[in-house]
């Protein structure tokens, strides 16, 4: 199946006493909702619980919330589980359903763009990950309302890591490049850029240039686009 089996193991012992047949018969089930044969590696190398669910109990569940819940078509099933693999462990009731309703009662009422862009945000916990980063937003200085219009906007931002992602970049772009809340405020998505890769860089090549480019042009603009503003000098000079 072109699965670490040592890992698989590892993540999931309940595997060495599940029959061969067991395995086939989820196998075909995951092939039967249009998941392909090249995808499953992927997936059960992400998820080897899935091996060992009980198809009417766990996995069929799932299928009936994406298709009923998140008005999901049978034929980009396919899509939802590849983009987060971990649907397929997660309980429909105590999981799925109870974050599904705090998306929504807290805004987030575009169903497509959660099931194919973020469905992570599903299998996420609400009171260990969604609200500590809707609280340490808040804790930057944004009200309640300003950091439900960011999440609205960008509701990505409820994927990052507090430490990994949203304290180093914030102590940049406060600290080196002494940018203020408004500048975040108007482009949330200045999370979901890479620090190392694309902030600190083009930082720096701005600086360097005497020119200050708002947030958003600098960090979306194409490496083309980028060179040009900066050999024509866009934007307000320093």
């Amino acid at each position: 199946m072109g699965v670490d089996a040592g890992k698989a193991l590892s993540q999931n012992p309940a595997l060495t006493t599940a029959s061969m047949e067991s395995i086939q018969s989820i196998i075909s089930f995951l092939l039967s909702k249009d998941i392909q044969h090249k995808d499953i590696p992927r997936i059960i190398s992400m998820c080897p619980k899935i091996l060992t669910s009980d198809i009417n109990a766990q996995l069929d569940p799932v299928f009936d919330f994406l298709s009923q819940d998140l008005k999901v078509p049978d034929h980009s099933f396919r899509k939802v589980i590849n983009k987060c693999p971990y649907l397929l462990t997660a309980s429909v009731v105590d999981q799925l359903k109870p974050t599904l309703f705090y998306l929504r009662r807290f805004g987030l009422k575009d169903l497509k763009a959660l099931a194919y862009q973020e469905p992570v945000l599903l299998v996420s916990s609400v009171e260990k990950s969604l609200i500590p980063k809707l609280r340490y937003l808040e804790s930057l200085g944004f009200s309640k309302d300003e950091v439900k219009d960011m999440v609205l906007r960008c509701p990505s931002l409820l994927t990052f890591n507090i430490e990994v992602n949203f304290r180093p970049k914030f102590e940049y772009l406060v600290g080196e490049m002494g940018k203020k809340l408004k500048e975040l405020k108007e482009f949330p998505q200045y999370f979901s850029f890479s620090l190392e890769n694309r902030i600190k860089p083009r930082h720096m090549e701005v600086l360097q240039s005497g020119i200050n480019l708002p947030l958003s042009l600098m960090l979306k603009s194409t490496d083309q686009e980028f060179r040009e503003l900066i050999e024509q000098g866009v934007g307000d000079t320093h």
